[in-house]
């Protein structure tokens, strides 16, 4: 592709200005690399859950404990 060769060509029809601008519009917005989708924040229902690093208490009374709020 030479620097005199135009990027498209309409073959058929006579587009007004505001069609190849609606054109160009959508070949430039195609051809730009798609952004990364924003990691999604956790639900409530795993947000609820006991924090990380959160050890486990055993010995007597450590199952009685273990359902009670922190």
């Amino acid at each position: 592709m030479s620097a005199d060769e135009p990027l498209f060509r309409v073959t058929r029809g006579v587009p007004t200005a505001e069609e190849l601008a609606a054109l160009v519009g959508v070949i430039v917005a195609r051809t730009r690399p798609a952004a990364a989708p924003e990691p999604a924040a956790p639900s409530a229902w795993a947000r609820s859950g006991r924090p990380r690093g959160a050890a486990l208490a055993a010995g007597p009374g450590a199952w009685r404990a273990s359902g009670l709020p922190r």
